[in-house]
């Protein structure tokens, strides 16, 4: 490997500017080319293609944001996997172990928040006669 020489720095200082210069042309292009006409039709928020309706402030619901910490957990636990195989080799069955009782703790609290109810979007009494909404 080579040492800290700044010459073998020259190939990613090189892609950072030419990534830098394509991104402002084309900035500047789309800048000096393109229509300036406003109008109601083009200052109105899209939407993926609906058209929107209701107010920006609306409320969630509290299961939306314990899906996203669920979410978080296991994006945590693919962060700490990767560097646990990268070096798998070096730590044997000690890594092994300590790995396999990582996940087992990871997924005994998946089984615990999917029992507790934390991912389910169903209101209790909701039905297709009776919704509550």
């Amino acid at each position: 490997m080579p040492t800290a020489d700044p010459a073998s720095y020259f190939p990613v200082l090189l892609q950072i500017l030419l990534a830098g210069a394509t991104a402002g042309a084309l900035v500047t292009l789309s800048w000096l080319l393109g229509q300036r006409k406003r109008s109601r039709q083009k200052d109105t928020p899209y939407e993926c293609g609906i058209a929107p309706t209701g107010s920006a402030r609306e409320r969630f619901s509290v299961k939306f944001y314990l899906v996203a910490i669920v979410f978080i957990l296991f994006d945590i636990e693919a962060v700490f996997l990767y560097p646990w195989v990268v070096v798998y080799r070096d730590l044997k069955f000690f890594g092994f172990f300590e790995m396999l009782l990582f996940i087992v703790l990871i997924v005994a609290g998946f089984f615990y928040i999917w029992k507790k109810g934390a991912l389910d979007w169903t209101h209790a009494g909701d039905t297709e006669e009776n919704p509550k909404r």
